[in-house]
């Protein structure tokens, strides 16, 4: 080598991440003993000198862990955002939380920031669009990154993802309505073309194909809003629609206060089940069934692969997708 090896060297040698060199050169019990001796034996080889006094300048900055959010305002992310906070947080480990309000530029510039504070890896619940500066910065930094909740990037083998089993809970929520008599069965919410949408709506059209029945989807931004809206819309447009599959409980919560608006009985008349469980669901009337993706847990989950991916320098596995399950309240049982 004709230049003086650098840390990046070293961490490709051994087969690591440039982080868990940093780890194993302070001296952090995170690393295990056989991780942290193919590290210095890659040290050795290379003939790399650890520059003490240019790391301690960084050292402030080495139990940070960056999580970009999507949008904060959802309270899905939220409790997300604050399940792993607190995961990492029992660990050691301080989170960079920043939330990119669906702006891919804006996300580019948060996680450029992070990253020249030397955070040790990332989450990141993408926005959709124009993100290719943010993995092109997170590649030449070459960090662990764990996608979650949404596939930004094809390239899961440099940038793994973790994401509920969103197909299955959509197949239960049609087969649930399907028992329950219904007869015409619409999606409501989502955006057109995006991954998270066809997901959502996978088992939805499966089931439907199953019983033999056409799909109905219409579209628009998930929020309370745009399912109060919907439910008006419903009952003069397709008044023959007696149940609904919500892109996620927003969108179901709007519904229920559209139906109380023009008179229209949940359940009875439309039955409306939602998608995620969050907190809300069960403090509303009628309660609002919905597909359980214990948002909780999985937060945990996603905090200990990152920090496990630390301490192994080994990455996770392209993909992970967890379970998920029904909960069924009144708005749903007729």
């Amino acid at each position: 080598m004709d230049r003086r090896p650098t840390i990046v060297d070293v961490a490709s040698r051994a087969g690591v991440s440039k982080s868990t060199v940093s780890l194993v050169l302070q001296n952090s019990p995170l690393v295990r003993a056989e991780t942290r001796e193919e590290v210095r034996q890659a040290m050795a080889a290379l003939g790399y000198v650890y520059n003490r006094s240019a790391a301690q300048l960084r050292q402030a900055n080495t139990g940070l862990i960056g999580l970009v959010i999507n949008d904060l305002r959802n309270p899905f992310f939220t409790e997300f955002a604050t399940s792993v906070q607190m995961a990492l947080s029992a660990k050691g480990f301080a989170c960079v939380l920043a939330n990119t309000d669906e702006d891919p530029a804006l996300q580019a510039q948060v996680v450029a920031a992070m990253l020249e504070h030397g955070v040790a890896a990332l989450i990141l619940s993408s926005a959709y669009g124009a993100v290719e500066p943010t993995f092109e910065a997170i590649a030449r930094a070459n960090i662990p990154t764990l996608q979650v909740l949404r596939r930004a990037v094809p390239d899961v083998a440099r940038f793994p993802f973790a994401v509920p089993d969103y197909r299955h809970g959509s197949r239960l929520a049609t087969d649930h309505l399907l028992a329950r008599g219904a007869r015409r069965i619409a999606f409501l919410g989502g955006l057109a073309g995006r991954e998270v949408t066809d997901q959502r709506m996978a088992g939805y059209l499966a089931a439907l194909q199953a019983a033999g029945m056409a799909p109905l989807h219409l579209p628009g931004r998930a929020s309370r809003a745009f399912g109060r809206d919907v439910a008006l819309r419903l009952a003069t447009e397709f008044p023959k629609v007696d149940a609904v599959l919500c892109f996620n409980d927003l969108v179901g919560l709007g519904v229920l206060s559209g139906c109380a608006e023009i008179g229209r009985q949940v359940a009875r008349d439309l039955k409306v089940v939602g998608f995620d469980d969050i907190e809300d669901c069960a403090q509303v009337w009628p309660g609002l069934t919905s597909v359980r993706c214990d948002i909780a847990a999985f937060g945990n989950g996603v905090a200990e692969t990152v920090l496990g991916w630390l301490e192994t320098g080994r990455s996770p596995p392209p993909e992970t997708v967890t379970p998920v399950d029904l909960v069924i309240r009144g708005s749903s049982q007729g």
